[in-house]
């Protein structure tokens, strides 16, 4: 399993209110929640109304699908508002990477028979 996430900074010229950030950073959200399916919410600097800062989240098979569904969300981003991306970082997580190959599946069995036995 591979994870990808994103941390982007907007910067919000031209705000002098919470509320007008909130109005950006929910256009923001909702495009790209409607467009991909990942997670995205504002993560930090909260009460800053000049900056928000966004994360995001990817799940896939594959690093290649990760890395490239990030990129395609940072450019929506860039698309869908006039606030410019400031700063911009990604990660990418691989997970479970030979969990295969560990598992036990006679000892799995073995826990679940006595889960059961004890149930009765």
């Amino acid at each position: 399993m591979v994870i990808g996430t994103a941390r982007i900074v907007l910067g919000i010229w031209g705000n002098d209110s919470l509320k007008g950030k909130r109005k950006v950073v929910r256009r923001v959200i909702d495009r790209v929640r409607h467009r991909f399916n990942v997670a995205v919410a504002e993560v930090a600097d909260m009460d800053e109304h000049r900056r928000a800062v966004l994360g995001f989240a990817v799940v896939s098979n594959s690093e290649r699908h990760a890395t490239s569904m990030i990129d395609t969300i940072i450019a929506q981003v860039r698309l869908s508002t006039d606030a410019p991306i400031m700063e911009q970082r990604m990660e990418i997580l691989h997970v479970g990477k030979g969990l295969e190959e560990d598992w036990d599946l006679d000892a799995e069995e073995a826990l679940l028979e006595g889960e059961e036995s004890a149930r009765r």
